[in-house]
């Protein structure tokens, strides 16, 4: 008896670290995107406008380098989509450019040809 409580407690112990393991993949990824981002008001577009995309944790515009760094949940999105975000917020996206009617939007200060 003593022995099939410890095989029965083994087996559904494996059973837990193979589903545990079965749910690792995609979820912690990390990209870097080249914006047009000039000043402090597109860094707060951009973060705030990232925050309400499905499967990103978080978005992180350093202004000077006018790098983004986004942490997302690839099984809920992917780098195309969050690009596409940050183009529908009116910023180029690496080679990707602002989607026209979205940039025509932005405040002056945040045109690619603004003075800061």
């Amino acid at each position: 008896m003593k022995t099939l409580k410890i095989w029965l407690f083994s087996l559904v112990l494996t059973g837990l670290a193979t589903v545990g393991f079965a749910q690792g993949g995609k979820k912690g990824e990390e990209v870097k995107i080249k914006t047009s981002a000039v000043c402090g008001m597109c860094k707060a577009t951009l973060e705030k406008g990232l925050a309400y995309e499905k499967g990103v944790n978080k978005a992180t515009l350093d202004v000077e380098s006018k790098i983004l760094t986004v942490s997302y949940n690839g099984e809920k999105t992917s780098l195309d989509k969050i690009k596409k975000a940050v183009n529908e917020l009116g910023y180029d996206a690496d080679n990707s450019p602002a989607a026209p009617r979205a940039y025509d939007r932005l405040d002056a200060c945040c045109k690619k040809d603004a003075v800061h």
